[in-house]
């Protein structure tokens, strides 16, 4: 490895962790020569993921595009960064499973379904983007399904909290408490 300060190749291994579940090796290095230190990453070359788009194009999958399609329809509301940032490596977790391509039909519906748990507000903006709402009855229509679901579950629409492991709890709604110290 070359010293990204003078370009000296001899340098010394400080210490090597895995992070992202064990795909990236960090190192700390230290450099021989000019004894500065610096950090490398190692990932595994994988085959890239073409993302198969509804025109039959194809176009290499980007992490960084999924991400900011979930920033932008959680813009404003009160989602953290953290939480859209599991939601991403969430869906990309899932996307292991597919070989060499994915149509984008399939990301988008992963979206949305974690989305409408996160917060119903940003699963409708991202619902009227990726299914393309050409008019108002089309929110509406969509704003109707997410109430309906909400009012058959049970649930107010609003989140609690999300855990590490990606569950999802909701503030139990006071009027339907059982308990008084569920009210709370």
């Amino acid at each position: 490895m070359r010293c990204p300060f003078c370009n000296h190749s001899d340098d010394a291994v400080l210490d090597s962790r895995p992070i992202d579940e064990a795909s990236v090796i960090r190192r700390r290095r230290y450099c021989k020569g000019c004894h500065k230190r610096f950090t490398t990453y190692e990932r595994l070359e994988e085959m890239p993921l073409m993302v198969v788009k509804s025109d039959n194009r194809r176009e290499p999958y980007d992490r960084q595009k999924l991400r900011g399609g979930l920033l932008k329809a959680c813009e404003k509301r009160p989602i953290s960064i953290d939480t859209i940032d599991q939601l991403v490596a969430e869906i990309e977790y899932e996307l292991k499973d597919y070989v060499m391509e994915i149509p984008s039909r399939t990301i988008g519906e992963k979206v949305l379904k974690r989305l409408y748990i996160v917060d119903p507000v940003a699963y409708v903006r991202f619902a009227s983007v990726y299914r393309n709402f050409s008019d108002i009855d089309s929110f509406l229509a969509e704003i109707r399904k997410v109430k309906a679901r909400s009012t058959k579950s049970g649930t107010d629409g609003k989140l609690e909290k999300v855990s590490s492991n990606g569950s999802v709890k909701r503030a139990l709604n006071p009027s339907r408490a059982t308990h008084p110290k569920e009210a709370l």
